[in-house]
């Protein structure tokens, strides 16, 4: 990776499409030159219900990005998740050839980890390393170079529906546009918002975006479990216009202007006056629904990390990040529920150019997107077609995940 190099991240989301492009400045810094953003109309939790619509919001994302970076855009790396996206561990084992492990060595366990029966309309999409074993020897992040006779590697493999990243490389290519590569979003939100001391010591990263929290949970520097549920800040919104009688965009704007994810932090005889309303709506029933909604998302997220048994191992906390991280309380709710010190993450960390790139957690997934982008291979930038995208990527990514996690 050269300085000056420019890379797109497209984040696909269920709310908004966000295109941004960031340059690499040198030193694990990048410079953000332009963002944009459209609504998003065409998904839901996640992912492609209606292609017309979402090819347009993604063509007028990046058209954005152009104008204001003043730079033709042809390709990018766009983001996935969804509820089809799952994740498991396995195991591979093979023989050394040889009294010294090689690359090739480390290339055929892995290659042995993944080799899991699949569905035939799922494939992988990630083949992340956790650790590797040399004989008797554990825990190690890079074997190549060691003496043994046997190696055998431990992973995380991310999969997901064909279909669905099909359809969202056709609405790319529709769009005019390229598509670089998948990367599945909360990995790259994860690269974006974690330290290596976080992601070593333990970490939880949950990500609500609108239609869906991303969980990731890293410890000793490797991915440990990933789950998308399909919730998000839409179920708050949908939630509100029920309970209060009024239309989603006016839901939307309460949320985001009055909403609080605790009820004891507003007064309870607050009432809430908004432009085409007939009567106030009381402050403390808004934020008792939105209160509701988020304690269900974060026990949900909090079983799924009790389901790794590694809670005791995960001194890094919880990173809360997206859109919905921005409600008041949130970070004191997840603290009670998680009984784990939580901190609201933002893409700060080597990110220059565009102030509100780097301050709001809107931005994450995006951030992570262009940092992933710049850190591959620069032979590995192709354009991906045909029935073998998903074996492309995971061949190419493997070893780009593997190091930087």
């Amino acid at each position: 990776m050269k300085t000056g190099d420019f890379v797109v991240g497209l984040d696909i989301g269920t709310t908004k499409i966000c295109a941004l492009l960031g340059e690499n400045v040198g030193q694990d810094e990048i410079n953000i030159r332009g963002v944009g953003i459209a609504s998003s109309k065409g998904l839901r939790k996640g992912m492609v219900v209606n292609l017309e619509s979402t090819v347009d919001s993604i063509g007028r994302a990046v058209e954005e990005a152009e104008r204001k970076a003043g730079v033709e855009i042809t390709k990018v790396y766009a983001g996935i998740a969804g509820g089809h996206i799952k994740g498991m561990d396995s195991r591979g084992v093979v023989v050394v050839s040889g009294n010294e492990v090689r690359k090739r060595d480390v290339d055929r366990a892995v290659d042995a980890a993944k080799a899991v029966a699949l569905p035939m309309d799922r494939e992988v999409i990630h083949v992340l390393p956790q650790e590797f074993i040399v004989d008797e020897r554990a825990e190690i992040k890079n074997p190549v170079g060691m003496p043994g006779n046997r190696l055998e590697v431990q992973v995380h493999i991310v999969t997901g529906a064909v279909a669905s990243a099909q359809n969202i490389i056709n609405c790319v290519n529709r769009a005019g546009f390229e598509v670089e590569d998948i990367i599945l979003q909360p990995l790259a939100s994860a690269r974006a918002l974690l330290t290596e001391d976080e992601k070593d010591i333990g970490v939880i990263l949950i990500d609500i975006g609108g239609g869906t929290t991303d969980i990731i949970v890293m410890s000793r520097g490797g991915v440990r479990h990933t789950q998308i549920l399909a919730l998000g800040g839409d179920h708050i919104t949908n939630d509100l216009a029920i309970g209060l009688h009024v239309s989603t965009s006016c839901a939307e704007e309460l949320k985001k202007s009055h909403g609080c994810a605790l009820k004891s932090l507003v007064p309870e005889e607050g009432v809430i006056h908004m432009k085409g309303m007939r009567n106030g709506i009381s402050r403390g029933l808004l934020c008792e629904i939105i209160e509701m909604r988020i304690e269900e998302t974060l026990t949900l997220a909090y079983q799924e990390v009790e389901k790794t048994g590694l809670s005791p191992f995960l001194g890094g906390g919880v990173v809360l990040t997206g859109g919905t991280s921005l409600l008041p309380g949130i970070q004191q709710m997840a603290e009670s529920i998680f009984n784990m010190p939580v901190r609201i993450g933002k893409p700060e960390r080597g990110v220059s150019g565009l102030e509100t790139v780097g301050t709001s957690p809107i931005y994450a997934t995006a951030v992570g997107l262009v940092q992933c982008g710049l850190e591959q291979p620069q032979g590995g930038k192709v354009r991906f077609t045909g029935r073998n995208l998903f074996a492309k990527i995971a061949g190419r990514m493997r070893e780009w995940f593997g190091e930087f996690f």
